[in-house]
């Protein structure tokens, strides 16, 4: 049997509800994503939240809601999926990129810090600084916005990997640091809703104009109308938004998954106190989580340090052993379109040596412990085949 590094689990609780969506009067823009979005504001400690049909969709409309555009800088981690940095394009604003910390992998306070002295002599502060909470262990939240207040910027908390963490006690999404916070309910993530995501904020203004954002910039507030209405029917298009929308199929099994999001994070911690234990003593390096936060776990990430060929030939190993392993993720600016930018790997050393080193192995709320077995065998035994 094959095991894969990630993937979802459908009850059949889900299938009940999708199909009860199916046989409704609503396939979309009915009452089930308002419902979604209620359960996820109350259960993070949101006064708001506005489901879209992706993550990286929240982070557009999140990014324009701050009002970034032309002229602007956003910073955010090089260790996480393009998206993270392509919100920011998509304003026409620019991206630079913060280096990581050595233990949590998390965008650097220390390296922030020293950034953004060097930006203010500059003049080029950025407008928002989009922290990462990789693998799902939050960021030192409270340390970037300390920052935020004496340098100026928003924040928004790509929380992707993190729904159902906590931080300082309090869940990922309550945004007591930052302005908005982004999710994603991918097939691969804590809980899902196909494809899915949701920008939870405490501020009603960023809230409405996220609404707006993600239907076409279109509203049905009468007080926002700039002309005199034409009948009940009337709307109008006050400014340039999106076909963002989630639709309630795909609202009704996020909301069904959510009834299972303590479980699944429980879950997944259990999972990684087994694998601590099964890779104790071996080549690899394994999770360090602080004391302060409890990771959704979304990833578990192992560390070795291989020379030459040696990680592809393992990942073949692995693979030919029925062990399916990722890497999460590859240095955003190393990608094409981003070192044409003129990037220098140099400027991010803790990132190089990230992904050069880790290896995302196989991590789901369905995994037994026979099965992470067998991963921790192989992969301790592929280690040994490729280093000699």
């Amino acid at each position: 049997m094959f095991i894969p590094y990630a993937r979802q689990s459908i009850s059949d609780q889900d299938i009940a509800a999708v199909s009860e969506i199916l046989r409704s009067d609503f396939l979309t823009q009915g009452p089930a994503i308002p419902t979604f979005e209620t359960a996820l504001a109350t259960y993070c400690g949101a006064n708001h939240a506005v489901a879209v049909n992706s993550a990286t969709s929240a982070l557009h409309i999140a990014c324009l809601a701050l009002g970034v555009g032309p002229g602007d800088i956003v910073w955010t981690s090089p260790i996480s999926f393009v998206a993270s940095a392509n919100c920011a394009l998509y304003c026409g604003a620019k991206v630079d990129f913060v280096d990581i910390d050595p233990e949590s992998f998390n965008m650097s306070v220390a390296a922030l810090s020293v950034k953004l002295a060097a930006a203010k002599l500059n003049n080029t502060l950025p407008k928002v600084v989009i922290p990462v909470h990789l693998a799902g262990q939050p960021c030192d939240m409270a340390a970037i916005h300390a920052l935020a207040q004496d340098y100026g910027f928003k924040i928004i908390e790509d929380a992707s990997h993190a729904v159902g963490g906590t931080y300082n006690g309090s869940p990922v999404g309550g945004c007591l640091y930052s302005d908005i916070t982004v999710l994603s309910f991918h097939p691969v993530k804590i809980i899902t809703s196909g494809e899915g995501g949701m920008a939870l904020t405490n501020s009603a203004s960023l809230a409405a104009a996220m609404e707006r954002l993600r239907s076409h910039g279109i509203t049905r507030d009468t007080n926002l109308f700039r002309h005199a209405s034409d009948g009940p029917w009337y709307y109008e298009q006050i400014e340039l938004g999106f076909n963002y929308r989630l639709t309630d199929i795909a609202a009704a099994l996020g909301l069904s998954q959510f009834q299972r999001i303590d479980s699944f994070v429980a879950r997944r911690n259990e999972i990684a106190r087994d694998y601590d234990s099964l890779f104790s003593g071996s080549i690899f390096a394994t999770p360090t989580i602080h004391e302060d936060v409890i990771s959704a776990f979304h990833l578990y990430v192992i560390r070795m340090a291989f020379t030459g060929d040696q990680k592809q030939r393992f990942f073949e190993l692995a693979d030919k052993n029925g062990v399916g392993l990722n890497v999460h993720y590859i240095p955003i600016y190393r990608q094409p379109h981003y070192s044409q930018m003129g990037f220098d790997s140099a400027d991010f050393p803790v990132a190089e040596k990230y992904y050069s080193e880790a290896v995302s192995i196989p991590m789901y709320a369905d995994l037994t412990f026979e099965q992470q077995q067998h991963v921790a065998s192989v992969l301790i035994s592929t280690a040994a085949t490729v280093s000699h």
